[in-house]
């Protein structure tokens, strides 16, 4: 074996013994990466890929398949470029190396290829139901207070930010707050037969066992995008019965804990992502490509936002519900 191979194998065996590892940055790859690292720890997900069997017809170019493959690579020290095939198989299906990618964007493009490319729509369903948020879309004419109602979901939840500081609790309260559209911007009533003023919003229906918050740092002026690096706190364990309360009776599944966070440093229109990922021993890591390092809860503090228009800023935050939590530890342990 040479000497580089051997250095190879040896940071290999180190961030396996850390319970994560790094990945090789291949064409500006650190926005998939970084994903990657998320979906190495969503177990959740690998144990719905795992009871897949991939027929034969699904090619090489498939999604689902190079993802399970990728996932279970990065596990083999051996490998010193498990997601070597992903990414190609991402560019075959229109996701570019040597592009700057949108986390968010690449994150909801591989769960819809997921959908369209996986032969076994049950399993494809059970890997959309691991992040649906489902959702109604209510209007009310204020006029004669009928309802129009509009079922929808997400597979990630988009919060706006406000300019100066935010918490995660207040984005979500913003979210699911109605606003009154009038004017210009009033809605048809079917029953009034006319334009009239109405309560537009989201109502919640169901949480999934994974739960993916997008913050929106990325806004559109004038043509031009730009970076919000405003503050945005969020804790490590949530519970949405206590942060939504009008959403209460909704919500048999309540309490999460933060396992992973994507991470975007520099402007708009050239950046790098990176991920904070708690292990199972519930470690926190900082992956940057290939550099796999311990921190402290503080430390993922740290990308709250708020200072530096460069700094490392929280872009993805995944939860998971402390009842699957509980059930992936009782796994490991029988």
């Amino acid at each position: 074996m040479g000497m580089a191979s051997s250095i190879r194998l040896h940071l290999c065996n180190m961030n396996r013994d850390l319970g994560v590892r790094g990945l090789s940055n291949c064409s500006l790859s650190c926005c998939i990466n970084a994903l990657l690292q998320s979906f190495a720890a969503t177990t959740e997900l690998q144990e719905v890929l795992n009871r897949w069997q991939p027929s034969e017809e699904s090619g090489r170019y498939n999604v689902p398949l190079e993802l399970k493959r990728a996932l279970e690579a990065m596990k083999d020290p051996r490998q010193a470029s498990p997601h070597q095939r992903f990414l190609e198989c991402l560019h075959y299906n229109h996701i570019c190396r040597l592009t700057q990618h949108d986390a968010d964007e690449v994150f909801h493009a591989i769960l819809n290829l997921i959908q369209e490319q996986m032969s076994d729509k049950q399993i494809a369903a059970e890997i959309k139901n691991l992040y649906k948020i489902e959702v109604e879309g209510c209007s009310q004419c204020l006029d004669c207070e009928s309802v129009h109602r509009v079922p929808t979901f997400f597979l990630r939840l988009p919060l706006h930010l406000h300019d100066g500081e935010n918490t995660l609790e207040n984005c979500l309260k913003m979210f699911f707050e109605s606003q009154k559209l009038e004017d210009s911007e009033a809605f048809y009533c079917v029953k009034c037969e006319r334009k009239t003023p109405t309560d537009q919003g989201h109502k919640l229906v169901s949480l999934p066992s994974v739960l993916c918050i997008h913050l929106k740092r990325f806004r559109s002026n004038r043509g031009f995008t730009k970076k919000l690096n405003t503050k945005v706190s969020f804790p490590e364990t949530i519970n949405m019965a206590e942060m939504l309360p009008e959403e209460r009776s909704k919500l048999s599944e309540s309490r999460y804990r933060l396992y992973a966070v994507i991470v975007h440093s520099g402007t708009a229109m050239s950046g790098h992502y990176t991920a904070y990922i708690c292990s199972k021993d519930h470690k926190w890591y900082y992956i940057d490509d290939s550099r796999v390092v311990q921190v402290c809860w503080e430390t993922v503090q740290e990308t709250y936002g708020g200072e530096r228009w460069f700094s490392d800023t929280a872009y993805m935050l995944l939860y998971r519900t402390l009842s699957s939590e509980a059930a992936q530890e009782s796994v490991r342990r029988s």
